[in-house]
């Protein structure tokens, strides 16, 4: 009986990341991170937590950039976390230590993704209006920057090999030129009207060919290759929504509206914090 309980959890654990249902958010000072089901159930335990204000590699100086916490992502496998704060903080941290392993400033900053050959674009929204390439082995300045009206989204799309952009009405699309230089560019490859105004947040729909978004009014669905908007089925009226997110595994949704309560979708539940306000909700991977 030993050996076949041991086999099952071979079999499994390659998917045991797609069936995980552990949410990594940010708001205010901190990213931390939460098990949905536990949390849905009242018992709202941070599992892990990084907060500027007290890591000892971040300079006194400079933790007031990371108040304002509004973007999370988990990258390389979940080893290792993206975040950044409207009042301009980047970083990147080594999950198992806390470590910033990189770290830069981007007028209020609203989102980052990596890119190929260790970089990391950043979308500066209002009053930054561009889209910032940093290295993350090089000097904490920007090596490309490009405008876009009220950046807030960013996505790499590895598959399609471009970048995706979200901007106040529209989404652009960008292929990567020289990129093996020290002068790398963003190449301006198409833009899409948004169907509606004040884009806000964007993500890749898991093994699908569209992009889920949101604007001040609604959810919408961009598809990739046949380049056609359409509303969500679920959320389609859901206004003023700061971050949505589709679990790889199970497909379930969670929504922030930037409040104490978050809340998930089939099945339909809420998480509420006494302590915290989340801004950004992702699954963590």
């Amino acid at each position: 009986m030993k050996h076949t309980f041991t086999l099952i959890a071979l079999l499994l654990a390659p998917f045991a990341s797609l069936l995980a249902d552990e949410l990594i958010l940010a708001g205010g000072d901190e990213v931390f991170i939460v098990a949905a089901s536990e949390a849905a159930a009242g018992k709202v335990n941070k599992l892990w937590h990084w907060n500027a204000q007290e890591a000892a590699d971040v300079p006194e100086e400079v933790r007031r950039e990371f108040h304002h916490l509004d973007e999370c992502k988990a990258v390389e496998q979940g080893t290792k976390i993206l975040a950044c704060a409207s009042n301009g903080g980047c970083a990147l941290i080594d999950r198992a230590t806390k470590r910033v392993l990189w770290r830069a400033s981007s007028r209020n900053a609203h989102s980052l993704d990596l890119l190929p050959h260790d970089r990391v674009v950043v979308a500066s929204s209002l009053s930054g209006d561009h889209l910032e390439v940093f290295d993350l082995k090089g000097a904490a300045v920007p090596v490309f920057k490009t405008p876009l009206h009220s950046a807030h989204g960013v996505v790499w799309d590895d598959a399609r090999r471009c970048l995706w952009a979200l901007g106040f009405d529209e989404l652009h699309c960008y292929t990567l030129a020289d990129w093996d230089t020290d002068v790398p560019l963003l190449k301006f490859k198409s833009t899409h009207k948004l169907p509606d105004a004040d884009g806000h947040d964007l993500r890749p729909v898991p093994v699908s060919a569209e992009l889920l978004f949101t604007t001040g009014h609604g959810v919408y669905l961009f598809d990739r290759d046949q380049t056609t908007f359409r509303s969500h089925p679920t959320l389609k009226n859901q206004a003023k929504v700061k971050s949505v997110d589709i679990h790889p595994g199970t497909q379930r949704i969670v929504l922030s509206t930037w409040s104490a309560t978050l809340r998930l979708f089939a099945p339909e539940e809420t998480i509420t914090f006494k302590d915290a306000h989340p801004y950004k909700a992702r699954w963590l991977p």
